[in-house]
Parts: C-alpha cells; sequence; structure tokens
C-alpha cells in the first residue's frame, strides 16, 4: 500500500460547558457554579505557566490553539484535521485545559465521590454521542469513577463497550484515601470484565495523584498574578506572569513527568494479573518510553530476587511485549534512536490533538523528521499497524479510509530536506523532542516505589 495507515494512539476531547446540564445527573447541578469558577481558574493558571516560562509558538500553531481547538469537542472539524493529517483513526480520551472537566480529572478541586462518578459517567454518555458518526475512526477511551461500588463499575465498563469505546482509565487515575492498589483482589472483576470485553487499561499522563492535589496549586498561581494585576481581567493577569512564585512551576513539571504513571505496569506484572488474564492489555500513553528498557531490565532482577514471594510466572519484560504498548505521543528523537531496545512492535505514535505540546498541526513534519532513515516496515508498525493489532480494529476498514485520506509513505521517507531551525525549535520547546534519553536516571524511585509495592502485595510493613 502506498499510503500509510496511521493510528494516533492519543488525542482529547471535552465537553462543552453548556451542555454539562445536560449530561450531569441533576442531582449534582447545584455543584455547577462553583466547578465553572473553577474552570476559570484553572485554564487561566495553565496560560500563566506557558507565559511565565516563556513558551513562545509558532505563528500557525498559535492559530491553531486560538481558533482550531474546538476539534476538542466537533466531530466534524476533528475529522477534518484527521483527514488533514493523513490519520485514520484516534484513540479520545477526556481532559483539556480549555474545557475543564466535571469532577473526574486530578486537575479539579476536591468534591464528593458521588459527583466524581457522576462527571465520569457524564464524559461517557457525551463521547458515546458525540462521536457515534464515525466509530471506525473514533476510538474513545471511558473515563474512570471512583470505582467504590465495583457492580456499577462493572456495569460502567459494560456500557463503554456497548457504545464502540476500545477501552477505559485504569483504576487509580485519580486516587482516593479508599482505593485499594492493583494488585488488590479487589480489582478481579474488573480485570475480568475488561479481558472479556477487549477494553485496553489506559495510563495516560497525571495518573497516580490523590483527588484535589493539584488545584490549590492553580488556584495559587491564579491568585498571586490577580493580587499583582489589581485585576482579574486575563489580559492583565498575563501580564503579571512574573508573579507567579516558582513553587507552582515546580509542582507542574512533577505532576507532569512524575514516574507515578508507571506504577500500575509494575502492579499488574509482577502480582500475576497478565498470568490470570492474559488477554488483558495495557496501554502506556503519554509518559514517554525512554525508561522503559533500563525500567524492565531493573523489575526482571527485582523479579529475579524475590520470585519465591511474587505470584507472576514470567519475566516483566514478557509481560511487557504479550500485554502491553507505549502511547508515544510526539515520538522523541531520543525514542525513535531506541526503538529496538522497546520493542519495536510495542510503539504507537500519538500526536496529542489538540494539545499544544502535541504535533498538531505540524504532523507531517514530525513523522518526517522523526523517521528519518527509518526502515519503512518499521515506520508503519509504529503508526498504525501495533495499534490494530493491540486493540483489534478492523484493519481491512482503516486500510480502506487510509487510501483515501493517509499520508503516502514517500511524503515520511523521501524528502530528507533538514527541518528549519525554527520549527526544530519549536518540536522541542512544545514536546521535548531533542531531550535526551531518561535512561536509568530514576531507577532510585521507581526502585524505593517497587519494593514498597512487594511488601504491601505480602502483608509486610
Amino acid at each position: 500500500m502506498e499510503k500509510v495507515l496511521f493510528v494516533s494512539s492519543d488525542s482529547h476531547a471535552g465537553v462543552p460547558k453548556e451542555l454539562w446540564s445536560e449530561y450531569l445527573d441533576g442531582r449534582f447541578h447545584d455543584l455547577l457554579p462553583k466547578l465553572k469558577e473553577d474552570n476559570e481558574i484553572y485554564p487561566t493558571a495553565i496560560f500563566l505557566i506557558g507565559t511565565k516560562s516563556r513558551a513562545t509558538q509558532l505563528p500557525e500553531v498559535a492559530e491553531a490553539h486560538t481558533n482550531g481547538y474546538h476539534g476538542l469537542h466537533d466531530a466534524k472539524l476533528r475529522l477534518a484535521d484527521m483527514d488533514r493529517e493523513g490519520v485514520a483513526a484516534e484513540l479520545i480520551y477526556h481532559g483539556d485545559f480549555r474545557l475543564g472537566d466535571m469532577f473526574h480529572n486530578n486537575t479539579n478541586d476536591k468534591f464528593s465521590l458521588d459527583a466524581w462518578h457522576a462527571g465520569s459517567s457524564a464524559w461517557n454518555r457525551w463521547a458515546g454521542d458525540n462521536f457515534s458518526s464515525a466509530r471506525d475512526r473514533f476510538l474513545p477511551v471511558g473515563t474512570i469513577g471512583p470505582c467504590i461500588d465495583m457492580e456499577a463499575t462493572v456495569a460502567e465498563l459494560q456500557w463503554i463497550a456497548d457504545h464502540g469505546f476500545v477501552g477505559t482509565y485504569a483504576p487509580g487515575y485519580m486516587t482516593h484515601p479508599d482505593l485499594p492498589p492493583l494488585f488488590d483482589e479487589y480489582w478481579e472483576p474488573f480485570w475480568s470484565t475488561c479481558e472479556e470485553l477487549g477494553l485496553a487499561l489506559v495510563v495516560h499522563a497525571g495518573f497516580g495523584w490523590e483527588q484535589g492535589t493539584a488545584f490549590p496549586y492553580l488556584k495559587r498561581i491564579y491568585t498571586q498574578a490577580a493580587e499583582a494585576a489589581g485585576s482579574t481581567d486575563r489580559e492583565s493577569l498575563l501580564a503579571h506572569a512574573d508573579a507567579v512564585g516558582p513553587e507552582g512551576l515546580e509542582f507542574f513539571h512533577e505532576f507532569s513527568s512524575s514516574p507515578r504513571p508507571r506504577r500500575a505496569m509494575w502492579q499488574l506484572m509482577l502480582n500475576g494479573v497478565f498470568d490470570r488474564h492474559p488477554r488483558l492489555k495495557l496501554l502506556l500513553t503519554e509518559v514517554r518510553a525512554d525508561w522503559i528498557p533500563a525500567t524492565l531490565h531493573h523489575l526482571d532482577k527485582v523479579y529475579e530476587e524475590n520470585r519465591v514471594d511474587l505470584p507472576a510466572l514470567k519475566r516483566p519484560s514478557e509481560y511487557w511485549h504479550s500485554n502491553c504498548l507505549a502511547g508515544a505521543s510526539f515520538i522523541h528523537k531520543a525514542e525513535v534512536a531506541m526503538r529496538h531496545e522497546i520493542g519495536i512492535d510495542t510503539i504507537a505514535f500519538g500526536r496529542d490533538y489538540p494539545h499544544p505540546e502535541g504535533t498538531w498541526p505540524n504532523t507531517k513534519e514530525w513523522l518526517r523528521d522523526a523517521f528519518g532513515g527509518v526502515p519503512e516496515d518499521e515506520i508503519r508498525l509504529m503508526l498504525g499497524e501495533n495499534a490494530v493489532r493491540f486493540l483489534g480494529l478492523d484493519r481491512d476498514r482503516l486500510v480502506a479510509i487510509a487510501d483515501k485520506i493517509g499520508l503516502p509513505i514517500a511524503q515520511i521517507t523521501g524528502d530528507r530536506t533538514p527541518l528549519a531551525d525554527e520549527l526544530l525549535a519549536s518540536f522541542d520547546a512544545r514536546g521535548g523532542y531533542l531531550k535526551p534519553a531518561e535512561g536509568e536516571a530514576r531507577l532510585p524511585i521507581v526502585d524505593d516505589m517497587v519494593r514498597k509495592d512487594i511488601l504491601a502485595a505480602a502483608g509486610r510493613p
């Protein structure tokens, strides 16, 4: 096939605020004024962080994110952008600072667990309706509630599977004190249901923070700028971004780059979940992939040291190849160089549409530069074939779509003209494109978490 079958492993969508009352259970409508107030603070604080860090955008990127982000909720606009960038199908997650979410995101303030459950269900109902027009191309992933009622949680999993969703966020994206660790037997009905229904588990960036942790930092950032400006006018706030203190920037750097999301992987691996549920799939997305080889090597060593006490029947590196996929959102130069160490059959490219840090609207140029010199068969695996196999998608149908709107392989492999310095700098500034590989740098943190999990699973303090 001349065209490339491109299935993006990462994009986002949000419910327009004017539809919140339509999809949210009426029992929680009294919380909407507070939620809308919070969702003025949240996006402004994120813009202040960007302004404070002097992040700049190319004119076409600035324009796209001023006017074109409406693809977050407009299915027709999203489909047009997919066609423009040659994307046959794309996974869709919740979460974008320009719209916010209804109680179920870890950037929300603290609300009741019942409100969290209602907000999560509301996003799922909206996504089921909003993306029903092209189920073969729109691949929504369900949000996750507090999971305090397993019968209700399983019913929600059945609902999203019945409505064409391809996966669900793994429990623990946002946590609360009563949430058991993923190696607890409490989760067996969850794993069984996902395996039976073919729902992949998704761990996305931001995973693992307790409900309400981030919002005080967002509010502090907003308040610091407002006090300096003497106003809450948006332009005045942004003009006083220098008033934002370092603690907010430091928190959100840790929030976005913490190793916490990796924890779900080894909790499932080391505690035999993939042995009991061999068809269960785990997708790690927007958490980079350059740490994977060193971490798997370390986990294998820990496994050999403790295998008498661990229920797992295989080494973690074996589960990686049989049950896992790295959603390499805006894949980095270092990750392309490491593709065989990571596993060429375990990588799926994601463009993170329509987030400012992602590849849109420059995905074609990003692919051309990132995959320069990479064999065609390997490009095809990472751009689509791995995702099709992993998620059990209808390949024949997607090939037919790719034949119409896909990128010719020559557009990726044929033009070796170097990117303009300005564009390369933009890629690096917004997505860390040139950042060196992490390698073993965070293994001490990982090792501490792993050993605590082993002790906890064995019931030892």
